[in-house]
């Protein structure tokens, strides 16, 4: 066991799980696509490097747009609370659907709510005002959705439009964001609609602040550099970023070359670009986004329709809608409350500030916010979507960078998106995904767990298919003709529970094999036979490869390991059980090998199945933070008794109950129930 191949881990970890709005409950998108994954390795990191050395927090994001848009909606159905109310609600059943997926956050927190609001509102006015004092904001004037029949301005949410970024399709697009996460200026959406009126609305001249965002371009340039190299950051986050990073360009459809041609001249400085082969528009890129700015303006007047391409903009910090977190008066400017997207990206920074305030003394191996944030020997772990990755891996460095205050840069571990029923699912689309809470009728948390952990979300995109809500037609009934659905038919197995049955029968057997075997040839104690050197040589073997799965996020790959190794020792186990019988010593050798492999797998899956593998140590009567503890992972049963001041004929085991299961399938996967 050479320790210098191993992976280094920090001495303090901050753990952070994607923000979920405050106008919904969670969806199986939010727990299988980032909360679990993010549980998983902050449960690992507990495990790896001491609980008292990791910080897990997320929140609900209280404030924007689509809040006050969904309050507004409800309030038109008769709701009577306000929007603290509205969002508090919000915020409460999402803490329930975590916690029943066993999300273990030290903090759910919410941006609006306290504790946690008001060092929230104290770090956002010393971020922005720290900004300013540097020159990194800009005070621009733009124009803002206006609807001129309902008398007010309009919030983000509340128009709607396609998408004007070059080669996105979407049609759902607000004031300056698509729903795939392009960035534009409002000016830009193609057939903007009110979503108070139906009309289409004005644009009105507004001041606001941005972060000069394009002044961090080289910067963002040596980042993706350093990226490129590190093994923990995925290639999807590189590849999004340097697309954000391309040049200020306009395409402009080749029927308009003309009318092109006669504004030339009246463009700043641009280099054309003519099209190649086939293709339908040519290029004209600028130095700058001032200066593509301004050609806008002119091509507008010529009548020359274009699209813009991706490149870094000001970004945009400020808003004037009235539910957000006021922002500081600086330079004549008042009464503005900060966009959401922004606060958001140091909002877990203001939730550690919480956690440490007010956790009881000693919980934490620093209570100063700076040594999980600014320290060389710690990390921030940052579990997003694909479609976030514009927001805190290129927006987030660069303001972390202009601050000065000392912050590292934070290691993002983006997923691909992960479908319902092979098609995206959004809980405001067409195809509406099934709510967390209600998969739990039908499967059990820590099949769910498993399942979700083994997709593979680092790699593609992968469809969350359960059986239990397939509506699909499988086939016709003979006798009578009628279509028999994918949730009804009994031929069809169960996409979901494929990676579970390990947790039901491979690993609960192994279990119940070492427990019941010592109770009835070991007097409920521990065996007293030393295992086999090459079982120990395979634990340990096995304890690496999932380490170095763990380093990586790739759970998928690690939840290979230890089935694998599980397999394996189970069929030894039978081998040498069976062969043992009738001789006593030979039993006793067979079970000290296997409650090695059953201490090496317990600990590997625990940051998957905590509920199971923790009723495993309690039953082998083991104080939880020894067992699970990775300073001794390479310990054995008769190493941790040892450890405890006992002899392996001192160490009583909890006698297991008949037919005791460790990992229940839910009840109705049992034959006879529903």
């Amino acid at each position: 066991m050479a320790s210098d191949s191993r992976p280094t881990f920090p001495a303090r970890a901050v753990v952070t799980g994607g923000m979920p709005y405050g106008n919904k409950n969670l969806h199986f998108g939010h727990i299988g696509g980032v909360f679990v994954p993010a549980d998983f390795f902050a449960r690992f990191l507990r495990d790896r490097i001491g609980s008292q050395n990791v910080i897990f927090v997320s929140g609900t994001d209280c404030y924007g747009s689509p809040i006050m848009e969904g309050y507004r909606k409800r309030a038109e159905k008769g709701y009577e609370g306000t929007i603290t109310d509205y969002v508090s609600e919000n915020h409460e059943a999402q803490k329930v659907a975590l916690d029943a997926y066993g999300i273990s956050l030290d903090l759910y927190a919410g941006s609006g709510l306290e504790p946690a609001a008001s060092f929230h509102a104290q770090l956002t006015d010393e971020l922005i005002r720290r900004l300013y004092e540097r020159g990194h904001m800009l005070k621009l004037s733009t124009r803002q959705f206006f609807d001129v029949e309902a008398g007010q301005f309009l919030n983000g949410r509340q128009v709607q439009g396609h998408c004007p970024v070059r080669g996105c399709k979407s049609e759902k697009a607000y004031a300056d964001e698509c729903d795939l996460g392009h960035q534009f200026d409002p000016e830009e959406l193609i057939k903007p609609v009110s979503q108070l009126t139906g009309t289409t609305p004005d644009l009105r001249p507004v001041d606001n602040w941005y972060f000069d965002l394009p002044a961090f371009k080289e910067e963002l340039e040596r980042l993706m550099d350093e990226w490129d190299v590190d093994p923990q950051i995925r290639p999807v986050v590189t590849k999004t970023v340097r697309e954000s990073l391309a040049a200020p360009v306009i395409y402009v459809q080749n029927k308009f070359r003309e009318a092109f041609d006669a504004a030339a001249a009246q463009l700043p400085a641009h280099t054309l670009h003519e099209p190649e082969g086939n293709q339908q528009s040519f290029s004209v890129e600028f130095a700058t986004w001032r200066e593509r700015d301004a050609a806008r303006a002119v091509l507008e007047a010529a009548g020359v329709r274009y699209r813009t391409g991706k490149t870094l903009l000001p970004f945009r910090i400020t808003g004037n809608i009235d539910w957000g977190v006021p922002a500081p008066n600086m330079d004549d400017t008042h009464d503005l409350t900060v966009w959401c997207w922004p606060e958001s990206l140091w909002a877990p920074i203001s939730f550690v500030q919480t956690v440490l305030a007010t956790a009881p003394a000693g919980r934490y191996s620093s209570v100063d916010w700076r040594d999980w944030w600014c320290s060389d020997d710690a990390k921030v772990y940052q579990f997003i979507g694909q479609d976030n990755i514009f927001f805190y891996c290129v927006a987030q460095p660069a303001l972390w960078e202009a601050l000065d205050w000392g912050l590292f840069q934070d290691t993002p571990i983006a997923n691909h998106h992960i479908l319902f029923m092979n098609k995206k699912a959004s809980s405001s689309g067409k195809i509406v995904p099934p709510m967390a809470a209600e998969l739990l009728d039908f499967y059990t948390p820590e099949q769910l767990r498993s399942h979700w952990l083994s997709l593979g979300l680092d790699q593609k995109a992968v469809s969350f298919s359960p059986k239990a809500f397939d509506t699909s037609v499988s086939h016709k009934n003979k006798k009578t003709g009628e279509e028999v659905l994918v949730k009804d038919d009994p031929r069809v197995a169960d996409p979901a529970l494929k990676e579970s049955a390990f947790l039901t029968n491979i690993f609960n057997r192994l279990a119940r094999s070492c427990m019941y075997g010592a109770a009835n040839a070991c007097g409920g104690h521990l065996p007293v036979a030393e295992p086999h050197p090459e079982v120990v040589d395979e634990a340990t073997e096995a304890t690496l490869a999932f380490e170095r799965c763990a380093y990586v996020f790739d759970a998928h790959g690690a939840l290979s390991v230890a089935e694998e190794y599980a397999r394996a020792a189970n069929k030894r186990w039978g081998d040498a059980s069976k062969a043992a019988r009738g001789d006593d010593a030979a039993y006793d050798q067979a079970l000290a090998d296997a409650f090695v492999a059953l201490r090496t797998v317990t600990l590997l899956m625990h940051p998957c199945a905590p509920w199971g593998c923790e009723s495993i140590c309690e039953h082998l009567a083991f104080d939880k933070e020894l067992f699970f503890s990775w300073e001794h992972a390479f310990d054995g049963p008769r190493e941790l008794a040892a450890l405890e001041g006992k002899t392996p004929e001192e160490h009583a085991i909890v006698e297991l109950p008949p037919r005791f299961d460790f990992f229940q399938k839910h009840e109705s996967q049992v034959k006879g129930r529903k």
